[in-house]
Formats: structure tokens, C-alpha cells, sequence
């Protein structure tokens, strides 16, 4: 697993990014940048190329489902691993998540033993 790819977290609640910011870290990436909602995200997915997209579903004025079908949508972007968070394990969530795309699937809160394995699975297809 490269520790040097560029990550960008998604989320509305700072905390939550700093969060995962600090799982990851633990993990030894370093190259992270966040994004507030689904639109900033797009804003800097226009700036910088990423290869891991970590982003929550519960946002507005973009939602973490709608930012993914975007990048699916995207032919520069179709292949990024993305990570979906949320606090829903709804089955139709997940259903719904893979069925747009999402790499995998993580519901809050969640360890970094969690989030590792999650990125393993994730990065080892990409």
C-alpha cells in the first residue's frame, strides 16, 4: 500500500475530518487535504490529482452519494478508490453506495484497525 498517494476527506464537521486525518496519519499518509462538502471537494478535485477520496454521506449543499456519482461520471476521474463514511449502516445504504460506485464502506465511528483494512482492500485493487 503507497503511503504517498494524495488523499482528500470529505466531511462538514471539522472535528470529524481532524479525525480522520489523524487515523490516517497513524497510518503513515501524509499527503491529505480536506474539503467541507461534496462541491469544495470538486473544487480542488479540479487542482489536484487524488488517489484516494475518504468522504461522508450526510452533507449539503453536495452529498458524499451525489460527489461519488459525479466522479464516477468523470472520465478523469472514474477509477479514484473511494471510501464512503457515515453513520447509517442501512442496508439500502450500502446497497445504494456500491450500486454508485463506493470502493468500500465505513460506518462511524470506527478504529484505525477499521480503516485500515477498509484502505488494504481498497488500495490493493487500484
Amino acid at each position: 500500500m503507497d503511503k504517498n498517494i494524495n488523499i482528500l476527506v470529505v466531511d462538514d464537521y471539522k472535528t470529524m475530518r481532524r479525525v480522520i486525518h489523524s487515523l490516517l496519519n497513524q497510518l503513515g499518509f501524509q499527503n491529505i487535504d480536506e474539503a467541507i462538502n461534496g462541491s469544495d471537494a470538486l473544487e480542488k478535485m479540479k487542482e489536484k490529482k487524488y488517489q484516494l477520496i475518504v468522504s461522508d454521506w450526510n452533507m449539503s449543499p453536495v452529498t458524499g452519494i451525489e460527489l461519488l456519482k459525479k466522479i464516477r461520471a468523470d472520465n478523469e476521474n472514474k477509477n479514484i478508490p473511494f471510501l464512503m463514511v457515515t453513520a447509517e449502516s442501512k442496508p439500502e445504504n450500502v446497497m445504494e453506495a456500491k450500486k454508485s460506485g463506493a470502493s468500500n464502506y465505513i460506518v462511524k465511528p470506527f478504529t484505525v484497525e477499521t480503516l485500515e483494512t477498509k484502505l488494504s482492500s481498497i488500495l490493493k485493487k487500484s
